[in-house]
């Protein structure tokens, strides 16, 4: 292995390590936003359940003060009707005070359908104030959690950006520029290979590349043919099973070379 490898694997762990915690830096706030974007909603469904129960309410005064008014005309056409004088007075009379019956009636059976939407409302008021309690609780949890967090990886990213000017120093200036390049484009400048693959993109290096990584005599820079990444090689992560198959196919090779 190349020595600037090994160091270009410590650079990229505190890489790494730095951009997580910008990331959930940059994350926190966003997801705090979204929990009082939620809170702010639920308020805003119960708003619309206590508007209904108030139209309800309004709606029902309007129809007892309808009952009353038709049951005070009644009384009076009840006078009108003793003090009158012809059947055909009676008559017309009478009928007046069977319409307002009905009338009333009808209001009755309306205030009574009105109270039960009343109190199906009710009841979505109580899941309202329900989910109203938890998100509001959620976003105040998460903002804090939010806060403590922010204020640790603030201190953490500085340990880890002084830990990587150190390690960035350590690195050969070719090595160095390669591997900034490659992690720019990429996202990460290294990759182990695992298997005869690169771990990054998965492609299968050829038989020679392979041999020659992990060659602990070879001290090239390996980089992979499909996306460029550095490569390193860990034994301890190899499986015996493909060295198994590796070995077959060598040993393939050599008898049909002979």
């Amino acid at each position: 292995m190349h020595p600037d490898i090994e160091k270009l694997m410590n650079l990229q762990r505190y890489d790494l390590e730095a951009k997580r915690l910008r990331d959930e830096m940059t994350a926190l706030p966003k997801l705090v936003a979204q929990l009082e974007t939620k809170a702010k909603a639920t308020v805003g469904q119960r708003a619309v359940v206590l508007e209904l129960i108030a139209k309800e309410e309004v709606l029902r005064r309007r129809q007892e003060s309808d009952v009353r008014d038709k049951q005070e005309k009644i009384a009076r056409v009840k006078k009108q009707m003793d003090a009158a004088t012809s059947t055909v007075q009676v008559t017309a009379f009478d009928h007046e005070i069977t319409y307002l019956k009905a009338e009333i009636g009808k209001l009755e059976d309306a205030e009574l359908d009105s109270m039960e939407r009343s109190e199906e409302l009710e009841k979505q008021k109580l899941v309202a104030n329900e989910a109203v309690a938890a998100a509001e609780q959620k976003h105040a949890t998460e903002r804090e959690r939010a806060t403590a967090t922010i204020a640790l990886n603030k201190a953490a990213l500085v340990d880890v950006e002084a830990r990587r000017a150190t390690a960035r120093a350590a690195v050969g200036e070719d090595a160095l520029s390669l591997y900034d390049r490659i992690a720019k484009a990429k996202g990460t400048g290294l990759a182990d290979a695992v298997n005869q693959k690169c771990s990054a993109c998965q492609m299968l290096l050829r038989p020679q590349r392979w041999n020659d990584l992990r060659d602990r005599d070879n001290h090239e820079i390996f980089t992979c043919e499909s996306c460029g990444r550095l490569l390193y090689y860990d034994p301890a992560r190899d499986s015996p099973q493909r060295k198994v198959v590796q070995f077959e196919s060598i040993a393939a090779q050599i008898v049909r070379g002979s």
